[in-house]
């Protein structure tokens, strides 16, 4: 199960412009959510919205 979050432990938020780390890619935070059972946070992004990453996966641009 997924839940919605705000500001609670997440590194980025939505709006927010990041680099995919692997490409260098910059990329703006769509959304974001809690996922319980891995105990991270996912992300989508406006550039790719069928593909999500993890915070490990992101950097602040």
């Amino acid at each position: 199960m997924t839940l919605p979050m705000k500001n609670s432990g997440n590194l980025f938020q939505t709006g927010e412009t990041v680099h995919i780390t692997k490409t260098e890619e910059q990329v703006t935070i769509s959304k974001f959510q809690y996922i319980k059972h891995m105990k991270k946070f996912s992300y989508i992004v406006t550039e790719h919205p069928n593909t999500f990453y993890f915070e490990d996966e992101l950097q602040k641009a």
